[in-house]
C-alpha cells in the first residue's frame, strides 16, 4: 500500500490510537472492558492471520484440547490481549493505589534486595498477561524499568506508545530505526538502578537460539542471556499472567501476577554462545510452566515454533463457516504490544 490510501490507513490508526487514549479512560470499568471483550469476538470471528497463529500456537502447547474447546480458548485468550490494551490506554489515569491493588508478586525476595542497592537486574518475560501494568507496579515497588520495544507503523502510533510508557516511567529504546539497541542496553545494565524487562520468547533478528517449549522446537531471542554475561547484572525469568480478583479488587475483575525466577546461572561450561543458550533454556521452562497452565495469557499472534517458521496457517474448519466481522477490528487485532 502506498500514497493516498496508504496515508490514509495511517491517519485512521493514529486517531483510533488516540481516541484510546481519551475516550477508554472515559467510560466506567465495566463498560470499557465490555468493549474490548467485544472487539476480541469480532476478531475471533473474522479469524485472520493473526488470530490462525494464535490457534496454531495454542494447538501445539495444549493437544490434548478438542476442536470446541480450543475454539473457547482462542476466544479467551483475544479477550485476555484485548484485556491488555483496555488496561494500556487506562493505565495513565490509575493511582498508585489502584495500580498496586491490581498486582500479586511472588518470589521477588532476591530482586528487592538488588533492587534496594541499585543494582541493575535483567529479565525474561513473555508475551504474557499485561507487561506494563507489571512495569507500572515495578516503578512504585522496586525500580524503573528498560526495555526493548518494536516500532510500530505508523511512526506516530508507536510515539504515542513510547510516549504512555515513558509517563510510567518506563525507559523504552527502539529495536530499529535508531543505534543499535543492545549499545543502550549495556549502557542500562551498567548504569544499574533499573530493571530491564526483555520479551524475548521470540526472535525477531534471526540470531536468537533454539529451545524446547513443551516439546516443540521454538526460536527464542539471546539478548538477556548475553546481556548477562557480558555485564554480570544477574538474570531472572519472569512469569506474568492474568487471574480471576476477589470482588472489590483488581482491575475489570481480573489481576496480573508476577512471579520470578530464582537467579538464573549457566548449568555447562563453555563459550557465550553455549552458557547464553543454556540460560534462555531455563528462561523457557520457567516460562513454559505458565504457558501451559495460563494459556489464555499467552498473547502469542506470531511465529515462534521452529516448524511453523516457514509455514502458512489455514483458516480453522469453525471460522470457514463464520459471519464476516466489520473490518475496523483487523487493525487491533494485528497491532503488537
Amino acid at each position: 500500500m502506498t500514497g493516498l490510501p496508504r496515508r490514509a490507513t495511517d491517519a485512521v490508526s493514529v486517531l483510533g490510537f488516540k481516541l484510546g487514549w481519551s475516550v477508554v479512560r472515559a467510560l466506567p470499568e465495566r463498560a470499557a472492558y465490555a468493549v474490548f471483550d467485544r472487539v476480541a469476538d469480532v476478531a475471533v470471528r473474522r479469524d485472520g492471520k493473526g488470530i490462525r497463529r494464535l490457534r496454531s500456537n495454542y494447538a501445539r502447547v495444549r493437544p490434548e484440547l478438542s476442536e470446541a474447546e480450543l475454539d473457547t480458548l482462542v476466544r479467551q485468550g483475544m479477550r485476555s490481549y484485548m484485556r491488555y490494551y483496555c488496561e494500556a490506554f487506562r493505565l495513565p489515569s490509575l493511582s498508585r493505589a489502584q495500580v498496586d491493588g491490581a498486582v500479586v508478586v511472588r518470589g521477588d525476595a532476591e530482586v528487592r534486595e538488588l533492587c534496594a542497592r541499585g543494582e541493575a537486574v535483567i529479565a525474561f518475560v513473555g508475551h504474557l498477561g499485561n507487561f506494563d501494568l507489571a512495569a507500572a507496579w515495578s516503578a512504585g515497588n522496586l525500580m524503573p524499568v528498560t526495555t526493548v520495544a518494536e516500532r510500530l507503523k505508523p511512526e506516530e502510533v508507536f510515539q504515542e506508545f513510547v510516549a504512555f510508557r515513558r509517563s510510567i516511567d518506563m525507559d523504552i529504546i527502539p529495536l530499529t530505526g535508531g543505534e543499535d539497541p543492545f549499545h543502550g542496553l549495556l549502557d542500562a545494565a551498567r548504569g544499574g538502578g533499573r530493571i530491564i524487562a526483555l520479551a524475548a520468547d521470540r526472535d525477531l533478528t534471526n540470531g536468537g537460539v533454539e529451545v524446547d517449549l513443551l516439546g516443540h522446537r521454538a526460536r527464542m531471542a539471546k539478548g538477556p542471556a548475553v546481556l548477562s554475561l557480558m555485564t554480570g547484572a544477574p538474570l531472572y525469568a519472569a512469569r506474568i499472567w492474568y487471574e480471576p480478583a476477589p470482588a472489590g479488587e483488581g482491575l475489570g475483575g481480573h489481576r496480573t501476577v508476577i512471579e520470578f525466577s530464582e537467579r538464573l546461572v549457566p548449568r555447562v561450561q563453555g563459550t557465550t554462545a553455549v552458557r547464553a543458550a543454556d540460560l534462555i533454556q531455563q528462561c523457557a521452562d520457567h516460562l513454559a510452566v505458565t504457558i501451559r497452565e495460563h494459556t489464555s495469557s499467552w498473547h502469542m499472534l506470531q511465529r515462534v515454533f521452529v516448524d511453523d517458521l516457514a509455514a502458512p496457517v489455514m483458516p480453522s474448519a469453525s471460522a470457514a463457516s463464520a459471519p464476516a466481522a466489520p473490518a475496523a477490528s483487523e487493525p487491533v487485532a494485528g497491532a503488537t504490544s
